[in-house]
């Protein structure tokens, strides 16, 4: 998410893509024409709910700590991403985190509650140490609720929290890494080349703190300083058997040479919007200025820290007076322009400053990074060092936000968080290429866009919509992703065919509010261990379970259920291996069916050779799965469906050579 009131969201906005895609190849088709999410009654905690092959197994509001029941939507306390380790959940808040306890997913029980304001406050895990994201002014050190009013401050925490979760219902701090822009989000890094520490690559996107705050740090182009803040990552090592002593130890510019790429505008209609907001806050003597042809209505930290400079530069003291005012507002958008773009330039202005976040899969030696105009593919292979070596732009993404690979790494998938996460972007007048998935094919370093995804049913404008966090669903077989829209709900869709994308299931709510818009909606939804967790913005945590259908069967969320995590951190993407079973046999004999891969008559004998072998032990077992085994590997030649009936072929091997 990305807040629209201050510096941070003039840059962040500056993201749009050179390379564009006009059709809408792939777009889903199969929801029922009349789609029951649309016209959900509205409501915060009794909203209208509407599913389709997924059973909302339980729903738990917020603790006492992080809800305020006189302001639906309270921006201070939004819930945001999650991380999971053994049976607790470690929901991350605007104002700290709640640890739930869900080992029994249908009752999910408080395990503790922290209070520490600085958002975003995104968590990750590994092993007995916790990383949790801040960058907001008021985060202190010290988890402190007071705030830091002082423009420079050694109290301020804007950087990584590192806590030390050995007893997670009491975190101890042990090291506060403090970064020159903040962290926005973060990722774990683990290694297979290096098992002594662990790495977070740092995506801060907040403006640059004085040097005075934090030594070194400089907002300045890098044609005028080389050690600039600005177009760089940072890189945290962490030695696990000393993690206090994390610190930077490179700031990689994977940004080095790219170009500010070509953005859609607003639609018609939002710009019209827009200059009618801001008409009437001039008219009540706000400050207002264009960005990317839109006119915006200054957020007041912006104006106090502009007109404390206009003092400043007067050679004053004190409050600003009537001329200074006056003198900013005949400068408005000059000022805005140049703290926006930099002084002017010859030539095309540069590309990103920052990542909003990146995916590591480290079994691959790759990440995707989402970085606001682009989509970066980055080498990871020496951890302390990503490289980038592919990059793809498209002028239908406004901000690149998140990456998802599949389990195989020959395709990749990014978001685009047109909005910032709080409009609403899934209106019947938005372009369904607008705050989409875009899917990319992946070969050596060759990114091929294939189609993109978004939802269907049309919300309202009292919803914010558009695509956010998600995850992989460990269907053998398929590529299968989970995902959450804010108040879109959460959707469940197939990107096998990158092309064709199709949603499988889905669980929304009406809005929180029938008269304006009100923040809420699923921040992000990952499976772990058999269930769909979801962090509700202002509504809890979520739990779900998929149901059988057409789309998918028994047998493939059977299958999908035996891959176990010890812990979860979603954008440390880990490889997924499914050991051999029964049930991982039959998800391909379904998947096999589906597709018409294979002709009926095989089908169905491969299913009775399947069957007869399970009620078999020993060598007796052992024998009639080698044998299944070598007369599918005969099918596949005659299959429309070879590679799959091959794969089905390997899995049945595989059991026969686990068989005891």
């Amino acid at each position: 998410m990305r807040r629209y009131s201050s510096v941070p969201l003039m840059i962040g906005v500056l993201s749009l893509v050179a390379c564009a895609h006009g059709t809408q190849a792939g777009m889903s088709t199969a929801t029922p024409k009349k789609d029951p999410r649309v016209g959900l009654r509205a409501g915060w905690m009794d909203a209208g709910q509407a599913a389709w092959n997924l059973k909302l197994v339980s729903t738990t509001p917020p603790s006492e700590q992080f809800i305020n029941p006189s302001t639906p939507g309270d921006f201070r306390l939004i819930n945001s991403d999650i991380s999971v380790v053994g049976p607790y959940v470690i929901q991350g808040n605007f104002s700290g985190y709640q640890v739930w306890d869900i080992s029994n997913p249908s009752h999910p029980t408080l395990h503790t509650a922290y209070v520490c304001p600085g958002s975003q406050s995104d968590v990750s895990v590994y092993r007995r140490l916790m990383f949790v994201s801040g960058e907001s002014l008021n985060g202190r050190t010290d988890c402190g609720t007071q705030g830091v009013e002082d423009s420079v401050s050694h109290d301020r925490l804007r950087g990584i929290r590192i806590f030390d979760i050995t007893d997670i219902a009491h975190p101890k701090t042990l090291a506060n890494v403090q970064t020159c822009r903040g962290s926005h989000t973060h990722t774990v890094v683990t290694s297979p080349a290096d098992t002594a520490n662990v790495y977070i690559y740092v995506s801060g996107s907040a403006p640059v703190r004085s040097p005075s705050e934090l030594a070194g740090c400089s907002g300045a182009d890098l044609d005028q300083d080389s050690s600039s803040a600005l177009f760089r990552i940072e890189v945290i090592r962490v030695p696990l058997a000393a993690p206090e002593q994390a610190r930077i130890v490179s700031s990689p510019r994977i940004f080095q040479g790219l170009v500010e790429p070509t953005r859609h505008g607003e639609t018609p209609e939002d710009v019209a919007a827009a200059a009618k907001t801001a008409a009437e806050a001039r008219a009540k003597g706000g400050f207002t200025a264009k960005v990317n042809g839109v006119e915006m209505v200054l957020g007041p930290r912006l104006v106090s820290t502009t007109l404390d400079s206009l003092v400043k530069a007067r050679g004053g003291s004190g409050a600003p007076t009537a001329a200074d005012s006056a003198t900013f507002r005949a400068n408005t958008q000059t000022i805005v322009d140049r703290v926006r773009l930099g002084p002017p330039r010859p030539g095309p202005h540069p590309g990103p400053t920052q990542c909003h976040d990146i995916t590591v899969y480290p079994a691959l030696g790759l990440a995707g990074g989402a970085c606001g105009g682009y989509g970066l593919l980055l080498d990871i292979r020496d951890p302390a060092n990503p490289k980038r070596i592919a990059a793809a732009a498209d002028s239908n993404f406004s901000f690149w936000h998140s990456a998802t690979f599949n389990n195989d790494g020959t395709k990749i998938l990014f978001t685009d968080e047109w909005g910032g996460g709080l409009q609403p972007r899934c209106r019947v007048t938005d372009k369904p290429e607008w705050g989409a998935d875009a899917i990319f094919t992946l070969s050596g370093t060759t990114l091929t866009f294939k189609s993109y995804y978004k939802l269907l049913p049309p919300q309202t404008a009292n919803e914010n919509c558009v695509a956010h966090n998600g995850s992989l669903i460990p269907v053998p077989g398929r590529d299968i992703m989970v995902q959450g829209w804010y108040q879109g709900g959460i959707s469940v869709f197939d990107w096998t065919d990158a092309a064709h994308p199709v949603e499988i299931a889905y669980f929304d709510r009406g809005p929180m509010d029938s008269t304006k818009l009100v923040g809420a909606g699923s921040w992000s939804a990952y499976w772990y261990n058999g269930y769909i967790v979801s962090s509700e913005i202002a509504r809890g945590l979520d739990v779900f379970e998929l149901q059988p259908s057409p789309f998918m069967s028994q047998n493939e969320i059977a299958a999908a259920k035996l891959v176990h995590f010890d812990y979860l951190n979603v954008q440390d993407q880990q490889k997924l291996a499914w050991p051999p079973s029964f049930v991982v046999a039959r998800a391909y004999l379904d998947q096999l069916a589906r597709s018409n891969g294979l002709a009926a008559d095989r089908l169905s004998a491969a299913r009775t050779a399947l069957s007869r072998a399970e009620g078999l032990s020993g060598d007796a077992r052992r024998g009639a799965l080698t044998e299944l085994a070598t007369q599918l590997n005969g099918d596949a030649a005659g299959a429309s469906d070879q590679a799959k009936v091959r794969t089905l072929a390997t899995a049945v091997r595989d059991l026969a050579g686990a068989t005891q």
